[in-house]
């Protein structure tokens, strides 16, 4: 009988498995795709943002309604000893100017390869193209290549993921293994996802193109930063981080210029040559972009030029939902606080604990999820420890 299996191969299940293994206990990873960390992975291919570099108070606060829960579990697995541990697989690491960490290698595969070696090195057995499909009694049991095989284990972790990417492994099928236990399973939503706007033809041109140095306003969060116009509709870093207040119904509000206020738009449009054309007065006297102009005529074509100031200080983008979950880069719903001990054990499943993106969080990219991934594993790791060892 092994001491642990861990279900589930991405940072949380990783970072499970170290715990229990360097307690010196025996543990094995099984994952249903052919190799490890696909969504990590991908997550590296525009340049792996780890965690975040600011205080910790700060850093913790971009959980919202989720921080009194991760809070403890982030605390004991900080913003900062991310990089540590980073450091630790041999990938030095370095902050960006929005405060980002990444590795210097920008890249997962090093550190995922350096971190399997290691576990490797440690004693943990691995087995790939397993598919968890619930219990045979108390064993688990799987679908493999070699057809139903079954493991005794004396705890399991469960890191399987959100709903999101099911190419790369997190498919949420799980839900239904533990809906069916009588587990609670709270329904899953789209987060860190674009909005859905069909464009006219004149938008085409822009298709690709970033919208810089905006302030974007959804219910009561506000931020700064830049978002993208895409052929699907509108995404990027800005509407991300602002996803979760849209999807539940707050306006989306965007001031174009958020570093001029409307009194000085309007002193500009007064200044203006009496006979010029629209395009001349957004692009010479309003100072916008080709993409911001190509917006307000895009949603305000029939507004009369002395209101445009106040429209470009408050500019409403009507949005025809988010993008389908599968495309979102996570998911909100999941296992809840409810169903959990402090520990990540299922109540209603002695032995059993949950990590990673399964659980009922949610949080904004730009290092939040990687770094609560690694802490909830953490903790269904040392858990896991206590209740092998009590």
């Amino acid at each position: 009988m092994i001491d642990l299996c861990v279900i589930g191969a991405g940072p949380a299940g990783l970072m499970a498995a170290e715990v229990v293994a360097d307690a010196g206990l025996s543990v094995l990873v099984i994952d249903a795709k052919p190799s490890f960390g696909r969504k990590f992975l991908m997550a590296g291919k525009s340049g792996l943002n780890l965690t975040k570099n600011e205080p910790f108070d700060v850093f913790t606060a971009n959980y919202d309604e989720a921080e009194p829960w991760l809070r403890p579990m982030l605390s004991e697995f900080t913003n900062t000893d991310v990089c540590t541990w980073a450091q630790s697989l041999g990938q030095e690491v370095f902050t960006g100017s929005s405060g980002r960490v990444f590795p210097k290698s920008m890249k997962a595969s090093p550190l995922l390869r350096a971190w399997l070696l290691r576990l490797s090195e440690k004693g943990v057995q691995f087995k790939t193209r397993w598919r968890w499909t619930g219990w045979d009694k108390t064993d688990l049991k799987f679908n493999t290549p070699e057809g139903i095989e079954t493991i005794n284990a004396k705890t399991t972790v469960l890191a399987l993921g959100g709903a999101s990417w099911a190419n790369l492994g997190s498919d949420g099928k799980w839900s239904d293994i533990l809906s069916n236990e009588g587990i609670a399973i709270h329904p899953f939503k789209p987060a860190n996802m674009g909005f859905i706007i069909p464009w006219s033809h004149h938008m085409q041109p822009h298709f690709g193109t970033p919208v810089k140095t905006i302030t974007l306003q959804a219910g009561t969060k506000t931020i700064r930063g830049d978002f993208v116009i895409s052929a699907k509709g509108i995404e990027g870093s800005a509407i991300y981080a602002a996803s979760k207040y849209i999807r539940k119904g707050a306006p989306l509000v965007i001031d174009l210029l958020p570093d001029h206020s409307e009194e000085q738009l309007q002193s500009r449009l007064l200044q203006r040559k009496t006979k010029a054309s629209r395009s001349s007065v957004l692009r010479k006297a309003l100072h916008l972009d080709p993409v911001k102009a190509a917006l307000i005529n895009e949603f305000y074509t029939k507004t009369p030029i002395q209101d445009l100031p106040k429209i470009i200080k408050s500019f409403h983008i009507p949005h025809n939902g988010p993008r389908p979950m599968d495309e979102a880069i996570s998911t909100a719903g999941g296992i809840p606080q409810s169903a959990l001990t402090e520990g990540l054990m299922l109540k209603d499943k002695p032995s059993v604990f949950c990590a990673g993106e399964m659980l009922d969080w949610e949080a904004p990219t730009g290092g939040y999820l990687i770094t609560g991934c690694l802490a909830t594993g953490r903790c269904a790791g040392q858990s896991a420890v206590t209740y092998l060892t009590a």
